[in-house]
């Protein structure tokens, strides 16, 4: 006998071999609660590098003797890892250490020092990562279009970013009219409002004119100043976290920006009790449980999917969930969903598609519940799908009384 749980501890199947999404965040998204932040792992598939792979690009070209040798690092090593020093210097010993422990930052901060005694605006690592990003050809992914209607939060899209590049920004114009960008100080206080809206990159974007020098968070000297000095980043997060869900697409939980923003959230946790939950979807092959635990004692809830066929599962998971969304997803999808499901008696239907189609009452305000509700009778539902509807109907105003 299936024992029925809360939404608190339901998870949704959107189809099989995609993630499993706990169903309180899917009603939060319903009610225009979710934020989405986006990591380096969503520009991946536009041909756009990771954080420690616009290291070894920027290297390749600014210092190649250096590069032989990290070219030479297996990724993920531990930092005991001993690679060929043979013919560098202390200082670029200095800086293969931290790239073997993954502190990419600090190797740029590194690099930038030495090359140009200080960091700016203009300086050779910096012109070369603006090359490098604003690189031809690289065009929005199915990613950037399915986390930008994920964004929509009914009247307002709003989406924030660690990434430099504009590849959200163009994956909106094939959606909707244009939106707007703002990065660093320009970035508006977090609201519910339809106003806080736009792209939001948090350690800054590539500006649209190349000849212009743009202010980015790349170094750890950048990190130091946005997020201890001027605390621009930690009092955006502060006030997001405190209005929305955040979920994070597109990390690792060991990048750089990751440890940061991590950091910016989890003090405040324990002393801050309308902090909302915060989510990651994090993909592996096979399941790595003890990476998921670390996952929850940094105070974030993991969504695990495979990770096997370059993230495929993810993927398909988000343009799934965009084409079901209760704000702006496909109606004709939704209708042939349930009708799918009601083909079969309820007693006899998988689990997971009695609690999809209780998820796609129990989100929907009442006109929308009525309209399925016919729908779900001409389809021929049996009792137990339209007794199911009475019930969702019932907590709902169960929910609503004082």
């Amino acid at each position: 006998m299936r024992v029925d749980v809360s939404a608190n501890d339901r998870e949704i199947s959107l189809g099989e071999g995609l993630a499993a999404i706990p169903e309180r965040l899917m009603l939060a998204h319903a009610r225009g609660e979710v934020l989405f932040i986006c990591g380096a792992g969503i520009s991946k598939p536009a041909g756009l590098p990771d954080f420690r792979e616009l290291v070894l690009d920027v290297y390749a070209i600014l210092d190649t003797s250096v590069h032989a040798v990290l070219k030479s690092i297996p990724r993920g090593v531990c930092n005991l890892w001993q690679p060929n020093h043979t013919g560098l210097t202390e200082r670029h010993i200095a800086e293969v250490k931290r790239f073997v422990i993954g502190d990419y930052d600090v190797v740029l901060g590194m690099l930038e020092r030495r090359l140009d005694s200080q960091t700016r605006g203009d300086s050779k690592v910096r012109n070369q990562v603006s090359v490098l990003l604003r690189g031809s050809g690289n065009s929005p992914s199915p990613i950037h279009r399915a986390l930008i209607r994920l964004a929509d939060r009914g009247g307002a899209t709003t989406i924030v970013t660690t990434n430099f590049d504009l590849l959200l920004e163009r994956a909106v114009k094939k959606l909707h009219p244009a939106i707007e960008t703002y990065a660093l100080g320009s970035i508006p206080r977090p609201t519910r409002q339809t106003e806080f809206a736009g792209v939001m990159h948090i350690h800054g974007a590539l500006d649209r004119n190349p000849s212009r020098v743009s202010e980015l968070v790349l170094s750890d000297q950048d990190f130091g100043e946005f997020y201890l000095r001027r605390r621009v980043v930690p009092d955006f997060i502060y006030d997001a976290a405190r209005l929305f869900h955040l979920v994070l697409v597109g990390y690792s939980a060991n990048d750089p920006p990751m440890r940061y923003l991590l950091n910016a959230v989890a003090a405040d946790g324990t002393r801050f009790e309308d902090l909302k939950e915060r989510f990651t979807f994090f993909g592996t092959d096979p399941v790595d449980r003890v990476a998921l635990e670390d996952w929850k004692a940094r105070g974030i809830t993991p969504i695990h999917y495979n990770s096997r066929n370059g993230h495929s599962s993810l993927l398909k998971t988000l343009q799934r969930w965009a084409r079901l969304s209760a704000i702006n997803g496909q109606k004709s999808a939704i209708d042939a969903e349930v009708h799918r499901i009601v083909r079969n008696s309820r007693a006899a239907a998988p689990e997971e598609d009695r609690d999809l189609f209780d998820h796609i009452f129990r989100r929907s305000n009442a006109s929308e519940r009525s309209r399925l509700s016919t729908l779900a009778s001409a389809a021929k539902a049996d009792l137990g799908w339209l007794n199911a509807i009475v019930k969702i109907g019932s907590e709902r105003e169960r929910g609503r009384r004082p």
